[in-house]
C-alpha cells in the first residue's frame, strides 16, 4: 500500500514537471513566433478606441499608423520639412542682419521716411519735440528720429551706421549742418560710428562746395552723399541724386488715392497757384493764360511774394486745386525742379513741366545731357515737357477733346508710376547702403 502511494506521488510530481516545462516552452518560445501577427492585430484594435477618444481632429495623424513612412519616402519627407524650415527661418534671420539709424534734421527727411519708405512716426503730432519710427527694408532695420529734441550729444546712439539728413540750401542752414557733421566726425573718431551717409537738400544753384571736404574720397568720413537737384557731382559711385519731393515743411500730407480721385470729372483743365517773379517765365505764363482765356479754364491764383509757410486755408485751397485739375502747370523757379511736380503726382494731376535749365552750376557737364530733371526722366516720368509756355494754348485745346475714360486711365498711369518711383527709390537707397556699409566690411 505504501509502495502504491509512493508511485502515485512520483507520478504526480513527474506530471507536474512535464506541465511546467510545457508551459515554460510556450511562454518563452511560442510568443516569439506569434508576435508579428499579434502585434499588427493588437495595434489596430487599440487604435480604434484611441481614435474615438481623441476625436476627428487627429484623423490625419492617425493615418501614420496605417501607412508609416519608411525608407526613401521617409527621407524625402524629412528633407522637405528641413527645406521648408530653412525657407521660413531665412527671412527672420535676415530681418535683423543690419541696423541703420536715420537722423532727420531737415524737412526733406520726412519725405524720405513717410513718403518713400512709407514709415510712420510716433507721436503723429508734427510739432512734437521728439518723433521716431522703425521699419525693415530688405536685410536692414531702419530707425528714424527727428524733431527739435534731437540735439548733438543729447540722445543715445543705438547703432554704428547712420544716415544724416541735412539742409544746405543757404548759409544759415549750412552752419547748422556743419555742426552735425562735426558731431558725427567726433563719433567716428571715438569709434562710436563706423559708417555715415548724408542726404542733403542742396543749394538750388548747386553751390555745395562746403560739403566736399567731408566726403571720404577727399579724406573725410562721409561714405555716401544723396543730393537734390542735378548736381554735376552725381557719379553713381558715392554721390547719387535724390528727389526734392513734396513740401513737408509746409505740412503737405501723404495722400491716399481714392475712387473719386480716379473717376470723378474735374472742373478745371489746369491749375497754377504760386509766386510770380518779375521778368520770369512765370510772368510769361500768366500773360499767355490771360490772352487765350486759359485763366477761365484753369484754377489760377498768383502772388507776388513767396510765402515759406502755408495757412490751413491756403493748404486746403492748394490741395483742392490739384484734386480738381487735370493738369498742373510747373514753371521753373530758382531751379527747374520744384515741390509742385511731386505734389501734382500725389493727386493724379499731370505735371506740365517747363523743361529748361536754370542759372547756376546744375548739370553743367557733358555727361548730364538729360538735365534738368535727369532722375525723373531716367525713371520714365509720364509728364508733359515743354520748352516754352507758348506751347500751352495747343495743349489746353487738345485737353478739351480728351474723354473722361482717357483721363481716368491717365490718372491711373500717373499714380502707378509715382508709387513705382518711390518704391524703386526705397530699394535703390537700401541696396546702395547695404553694398557700401556692409558687403565690403565682412571678416
Amino acid at each position: 500500500m505504501r509502495l502504491t502511494r509512493t508511485r502515485l506521488c512520483s507520478l504526480l510530481v513527474a506530471l507536474y514537471c512535464l506541465f511546467s516545462l510545457y508551459a515554460a516552452y510556450h511562454v518563452f518560445f511560442g510568443r516569439r513566433r506569434r508576435a508579428p501577427g499579434a502585434t499588427a492585430r493588437g495595434s489596430r484594435k487599440a487604435a480604434a478606441p484611441a481614435k474615438e477618444r481623441r476625436g476627428r481632429g487627429q484623423s490625419a495623424l492617425e493615418s501614420e499608423e496605417w501607412n508609416p513612412w519608411e525608407g526613401d519616402e521617409k527621407e524625402e519627407q524629412q528633407q522637405r520639412i528641413k527645406t521648408s524650415l530653412q525657407i521660413l527661418n531665412k527671412p527672420t534671420k535676415e530681418k535683423h542682419e543690419h541696423s541703420v539709424q536715420i537722423w532727420g534734421k531737415a524737412a526733406i527727411g520726412l519725405y524720405l521716411w513717410e513718403h518713400v519708405f512709407e514709415g510712420t512716426l510716433d507721436p503723429p503730432d508734427v510739432t512734437a519735440q521728439w518723433r521716431e519710427g522703425q521699419l525693415i527694408v530688405g536685410r536692414t532695420q531702419y530707425s528714424f528720429i527727428t524733431g527739435p529734441g534731437v540735439v548733438p550729444g543729447y540722445f543715445s546712439i543705438d547703432v554704428d551706421n547712420v544716415v544724416l539728413v541735412l539742409n544746405g540750401r543757404e548759409k544759415a542752414k549750412i552752419s547748422h549742418a556743419t555742426q552735425w557733421l562735426l558731431y558725427a566726425q567726433n563719433l567716428m573718431q571715438t569709434q562710436k560710428l563706423r559708417h555715415l551717409a548724408v542726404v542733403l537738400l542742396g543749394n538750388e544753384y548747386c553751390d555745395n562746395d562746403w560739403i566736399m571736404q567731408f566726403l571720404k574720397r577727399n579724406g573725410g568720413f562721409v561714405d555716401l552723399l544723396f543730393i537734390t537737384y542735378d548736381s554735376p557731382w552725381i557719379n553713381g559711385a558715392d554721390v547719387f541724386q535724390w528727389p526734392l519731393g513734396v513740401a513737408t515743411y509746409r505740412k503737405f500730407p501723404v495722400v491716399e488715392a481714392s475712387w473719386s480721385m480716379l473717376h470723378d470729372e474735374r472742373p478745371y483743365i489746369c491749375n497754377f497757384l504760386g509766386t510770380v517773379y518779375e521778368n520770369s517765365s512765370r510772368q510769361a505764363l500768366m500773360n499767355i493764360l490771360k490772352q487765350d482765356g486759359g485763366d477761365k479754364l484753369c484754377w489760377v491764383s498768383a502772388r507776388e511774394q513767396w510765402q515759406p509757410q502755408e495757412t490751413n486755408e491756403s493748404l486746403k485751397n492748394y490741395q483742392d486745386a490739384l484734386l480738381q485739375s487735370d493738369l498742373t502747370l510747373c514753371p521753373v523757379g530758382v531751379n527747374t525742379e520744384c515741390y509742385r511736380i511731386y505734389e501734382a503726382c500725389s493727386f493724379g494731376s499731370i505735371p506740365v513741366v517747363e523743361d529748361v535749365m536754370t542759372a547756376g552750376h546744375c548739370g553743367n557737364m557733358s555727361s548730364h545731357h538729360s538735365a534738368p530733371l535727369q532722375l525723373l526722366k531716367a525713371m520714365g516720368a509720364p509728364f508733359i515737357f515743354i520748352k516754352d509756355w507758348k506751347e500751352l494754348p495747343a495743349i489746353l485745346e487738345k485737353e478739351k477733346t480728351v474723354t473722361l475714360q482717357e483721363k481716368i486711365q491717365r490718372r491711373k498711369m500717373l499714380l502707378h508710376w509715382y508709387q513705382h518711383f518711390k518704391t524703386e527709390l526705397k530699394w535703390k537707397f537700401t541696396n546702395i547702403l547695404e553694398s557700401s556699409f556692409f558687403m565690403n566690411n565682412k571678416g
